[in-house]
């Protein structure tokens, strides 16, 4: 079943597709697809990721940057819950149920110091709170009513839901090189999976990063296809992404010349982000520019109207 976006959501303006050149149609779990192209190898999985990541930036400047764009592409739906004069009593009517990776405290800082950057050259950037912040490893449905979710839930199981939950805890993938990725509608710190990077080190070796978190997207599907559910992602890229902020508004972005310096702003922040993050050669390894997937908290299976961080916990995994 394709749950198609909500009419009012940006989301139904704004077009993800792969850009790593992997046909995913032929399969069942599609995210066998990209495992199967890069021969199992997670060098050649990061380099999809970095691809797809690269190319859908330089997509976006192209068009950010045209002469025939047109505005940014805001969201109606986060505009009418941050101003309840726009229609009041208003509420996100799309239900949707995910399992979330939770970042842990240094990614969290990350993401705060960049959301301030930005407020200097877009004070109006609508701010994903830090609380809030996701990085959504599985999505089984989204904009659908709270009883049909609750019907999806039951059905899953709770030993699923535990099983998902707690799989980082046994099965831990590492995420580097973070980026800010963008388009018209929002900017998000992006990341690679590993592939061996400064390591061995205390706790990790090489074969460790063989398990990518592209594998672990693969598992978490189909750990909830074997219940029966239906799974209806949105979208299925080699992308893993947080959404730092939303546009609200065409004000801090309405003349070249604005759109101009808010790209040289992006570009200053991720070449800080290449400089300071990123792992470099024969450097030791930098627990502060990586994240392992599940530290300080498990996957969080999460339900209700979330899309900007919110809805309710049903379960929450065992972190390390």
């Amino acid at each position: 079943m394709v749950v198609p976006a909500h009419p009012d959501s940006a989301d139904s303006r704004n077009k993800f597709e792969d850009l790593s050149g992997v046909n995913i149609a032929a399969y069942e779990n599609p995210y066998d697809a990209l495992i199967e192209a890069c021969r199992n190898d997670p060098t050649e999985i990061q380099t999809r990721y970095a691809t797809h990541r690269a190319t859908r930036n330089d997509q976006q400047r192209a068009k950010l940057l045209s002469t025939d764009f047109n505005g940014l592409i805001l969201d109606p739906i986060l505009q009418r819950l941050t101003d309840p004069t726009i229609q009041p009593g208003y509420q996100d009517p799309r239900n949707c149920l995910v399992f979330w990776a939770r970042p842990p405290t240094h990614i969290r800082a990350l993401v705060n110091k960049i959301q301030q950057e930005l407020l200097t050259l877009a004070p109006n950037l609508w701010l994903m709170p830090i609380q809030n912040l996701h990085l959504t490893a599985l999505e089984l449905t989204h904009s659908l009513t709270a009883p049909e979710i609750t019907a999806i839930v039951e059905a899953l199981g709770a030993q699923a839901a535990e099983s998902m939950t707690d799989y980082p805890y046994t099965h831990r993938t590492r995420l580097i090189k973070p980026t800010l990725s963008y388009d018209g509608a929002a900017v998000a710190l992006s990341f690679l999976p590993a592939a061996g990077e400064s390591l061995p080190s205390q706790e990790r070796t090489k074969e460790d990063d063989k398990f990518t978190y592209h594998h672990l997207r693969r598992d978490l599907f189909n750990i909830a296809k074997r219940t029966g559910v239906s799974i209806d992602s949105r979208y299925v890229v080699p992308s893993s992404h947080i959404t730092v902020g939303r546009f609200l508004t065409q004000n801090d972005h309405d003349t070249p010349e604005k759109m101009q310096n808010w790209m040289g702003k992006i570009d200053g922040i991720n070449k800080w982000l290449f400089e300071e993050y990123w792992p470099q050669e024969g450097k030791e390894r930098n627990l502060e520019a990586e994240w392992l997937v599940g530290q300080e908290k498990g996957l969080d299976f999460r339900r209700g109207t979330l899309w900007y961080g919110g809805g309710e916990t049903i379960r929450l995994g065992k972190g390390f």
